[in-house]
């Protein structure tokens, strides 16, 4: 807009509308925005001390294009008044505004203008930020970034102080939290005696506050709070040691993890993210003996990482009935290697649904071909004891017309008041789902029809269906024979169990399992996804290619491409997920870093140019793993964003990138207020490869 406008008031100036005085004092009223501009302009070359007035009412012009003029002359006059309507236009709607007004603000020699500079730096956006800094330098001032960057860091420490020693109680907690994100060790020392406020919610979020700190000082007292009474204190130490990574309290963190309350979770995720030692791992291991089903497998995948548990161990135990379940969860989490299969093998035969369930997923996870024939067998009982349980109570066909007075498509009884209402709730859901396959259509994406279904009773119980569901996929994996078969009889099936093991079955032995990503059930679709990705890089396309497609809640479909990466085949369905936005554009982007896919570098600074992008870091973090130069000044204008997030990602990136050109910018950034900007700017100015993960260090 800016750059037509500009060859507007060149033309307009050739054209001589810039004459006299009193010509441009008419401009001035003119009803066209770019001749009053030009006016302004041209009577700011002047510098007439009476004009100050009039760039004064122009800088309240409804156009962007005559206010910028009007800040470039106000600018010019060089009169101390003018200060203050500069300083209030550092907060205009419009980036080239702000930038004028901060080049003008950075011409005075006088205090106050500095100060509006710096105080306005920590309040506005990025691009005010940036033309803040440029203008600083553009006046010779020395240390530019790196003042206004620790004068911010002091104003946000003071106004936080203040707040947690006199504001209301929400605003305290929220104080406490902020304190510890500076990482100072005056914060430690405010916060820990917080640890034993009277009010709950302070002292939680103190130890909050103190895990983001990343002092180890604080561990003592953060795992005294391991023997309180309140679930909320217990949760946030528990958050807090995780964070800290200090193994001292290892032992506190297990027996929480292992006493089986709502806690045992955000326990186990303390353990998991305690630096690795031997001590850890045998935690660990003793953990996954002991935990939920869904907290197992979590662990079993951490430990697969770091190369499993002893198997031997396990095997004894399941001489044990009581044991038996808790052991067979952790053998399918782990996956172990050894001669698993022939103590696993005689389990499928149990009258237990649930050991039975557990010792065909166990087989189905080490992959154990000589298991095929068993599990096969397994198949055959089992739908033979459920067959006399899901046989039709209804013999003759469901109903395919409607009863009277139900037909859309009929005229209606207009003296039937129930109908008519019927008829209009009918026309309105009608119309709103036109609407949303109308906009699926225009964007190319699919929408989920639902099934009909065969069926209206089933007495057979929802565990004994996962049964049947768990060996159907287990044949998939062991390619069993007449998996095929088996399975496309279940893929119409109305229980969501069995039609996703019967899609993942057939994903396993390199059949069509496509439809099963369009499916109403989200579980179908992640069931779906996570066999077709185990498959293979075909199977990996497949996904990729729906989550392009499909329309409305795609992260079923996305989970279990985060733990591989993608073949490189892949890259454009990616990058478009990054272009829709949404939650799937943060993953996207990092599979695209992993993936190493420098052709899509245009696409990610694109969107970096896009002040309006999602998944900002994500994108950030990704260009720095592709380590293409092209990305460092488009990079390095987030290090003056106004997310700490966002401008320590920018820091990691470049870190990865080897500036040249930025590193005082970086090196001003280790003043920054946050603890996680601070240290990622220090990794930049060593050059040091940035922290992969989330936040830098614990």
């Amino acid at each position: 807009m800016f750059r037509l406008a500009a060859l507007t008031l060149a033309a307009l100036s050739i054209a001589g509308c810039s004459g006299g005085r009193d010509a441009l004092l008419a401009d001035l009223q003119s009803a066209r925005p770019e001749v009053r501009a030009l006016a302004v302009k041209r009577l700011s070359e002047k510098a007439a001390a009476d004009d100050v007035s009039l760039f004064s009412q122009a800088a309240r012009d409804p156009s962007p294009l005559v206010r910028a003029e009007a800040m470039t002359a106000l600018g010019k006059t060089q009169d101390g008044r003018v200060v203050d309507l500069l300083g209030e236009a550092l907060g205009d709607a419009d980036d080239r505004v702000q930038q004028r007004a901060a080049a003008a603000l950075a011409s005075f020699k006088l205090d106050k203008a500095r100060g509006y500079l710096t105080l306005q730096y920590s309040r506005r956006g990025r691009s005010t930020r940036l033309a803040i800094v440029e203008a600083l330098r553009g006046a010779h001032i020395p240390g530019a970034m790196a003042s206004v960057v620790a004068a911010e860091s002091a104003a946000i420490w003071d106004r936080n102080v203040k707040v947690l020693d006199d504001g209301t109680l929400p605003e305290r907690v929220g104080a406490a939290e902020e304190l510890g994100r500076s990482g100072r060790q005056d914060a430690v020392n405010r916060l820990v005696p917080l640890l034993k406020d009277k009010h709950v919610a302070l002292a939680a979020a103190a130890a909050r506050g103190l895990g983001l700190a990343g002092d180890v000082r604080a561990v003592p007292a953060l795992t005294a709070l391991l023997d309180e009474n309140y679930p909320e204190l217990r949760e946030a130490a528990c958050e807090a040691l995780g964070r800290l990574g200090d193994p001292a309290p290892l032992p506190k963190l297990v027996a929480i993890a292992q006493e089986q309350s709502p806690l045992s979770a955000v326990a186990t995720r303390a353990v998991l993210s305690l630096p690795r030692s031997p001590a850890v791992d045998e935690a660990l291991c003793q953990l996954v003996l002991t935990a939920s089903e869904a907290e197992v497998m979590s662990l079993g995948r951490e430990l697969r990482r770091r190369g499993g548990c002893p198997v031997e161990p396990l095997l004894d135990k399941l001489r044990s009935p009581a044991a038996t379940q808790q052991v067979l969860t952790a053998l399918v989490a782990l996956a172990p290697a050894g001669e698993v299969a022939a103590k696993v093998i005689p389990l499928t035969t149990v009258n237990d649904d649930t050991t039975r369930r557990l010792a065909v997923e166990v087989l189905a996870e080490i992959n154990a071909p000589s298991a095929a024939e068993a599990v096969r067998k397994a198949w055959d009982a089992e739908l033979k004891a459920l067959e006399p349980r899901r046989a039709d109570w209804i013999t003759t066909a469901l109903p395919t017309t409607y009863a009277p007075g139900f037909d859309p498509g009929k005229q209606l009884d207009p003296d039937d008041p129930m109908q008519v209402r019927r008829s209009r709730t009918s026309d309105l859901l009608a119309r709103v789902q036109a609407l949303d396959a109308q906009r699926a259509q225009a964007s190319g994406k699919t929408m989920l029809k639902p099934l009909v279904p065969r069926e209206l009773i089933d007495d057979a119980e929802d565990n004994e269906l996962r049964t049947l569901a768990a060996i159907l996929r287990a044949m998939g994996r062991l390619k069993a024979d007449g998996t095929k078969e088996a399975a496309l009889g279940f893929i119409d099936e109305a229980n969501p169990q069995l039609r996703g093991a019967a899609y993942a079955a057939l994903a396993s032995v390199g059949e069509d399992a496509r439809a099963g990503l369009f499916d109403t059930e989200r579980s179908v679709q992640g069931v779906t996804a996570q066999a077709l990705v185990d498959a293979g890089p075909t199977g990996q396309l497949v996904v990729l290619q729906a989550l392009t497609e499909l329309s409305g809640d795609r992260s079923r479909l996305l989970e279990p491409l985060k733990l591989i990466t993608p073949p490189a085949e892949g890259a454009p369905k990616l990058e478009q997920l990054v272009k829709e936005g949404g939650l799937e554009a943060g993953t996207a982007a990092r599979l695209l870093g992993e993936m190493g896919a420098k052709g899509s570098v245009p696409l990610l600074l694109s969107l970096l140019n896009d002040p309006e992008t999602v998944a900002r870091r994500e994108v950030l973090l990704a260009l720095g793993r592709l380590g293409d130069e092209r990305a460092v000044e488009v990079v390095a204008r987030d290090l003056y964003s106004d997310s700490a997030e966002v401008r320590a990602a920018a820091c990691r990136a470049l870190a990865a990138l080897q500036p040249r050109d930025q590193l005082e910018a970086i090196d001003a950034l280790k003043g920054d207020y946050d603890r996680r900007v601070r240290e990622s700017a220090q990794l930049a100015v060593d050059g040091q490869p940035a922290a992969a993960q989330d936040g830098g260090a614990r």
